[in-house]
């Protein structure tokens, strides 16, 4: 079964503002999601239920993971700064 994947409106937002290149290389990792939110270079972020984030080259994508649902909410889409792990 695949994993049905939503992107929130300030992450597509975001996106836009990306060179096309880089934005079609992560819009490929987002479509990735649907059949495993769980592969490439995640890692949980401490101290949040269910939140992951994904190294792509300077792009991180935080995202929630829903498994009783199989559903992933991606929240943030941004270049690695200092401020990028901040509370939502």
């Amino acid at each position: 079964m695949r994993w049905k994947v939503k992107i929130a409106h300030s992450a597509l937002k975001s996106m836009k503002r990306f060179p096309k290149q880089d934005a079609n290389r992560l819009l490929f990792v987002l479509e990735e999601f649907q059949t495993n939110p769980y592969q490439g270079d995640i890692e949980k972020i401490k101290g949040e239920d269910n939140v992951w984030r994904i190294r792509v080259g300077t792009y991180r994508i935080l995202y929630e993971v829903f498994p009783s649902e199989k559903s992933v909410e991606v929240f943030r889409v941004e270049r690695r700064s200092t401020n990028t792990y901040k509370k939502r």
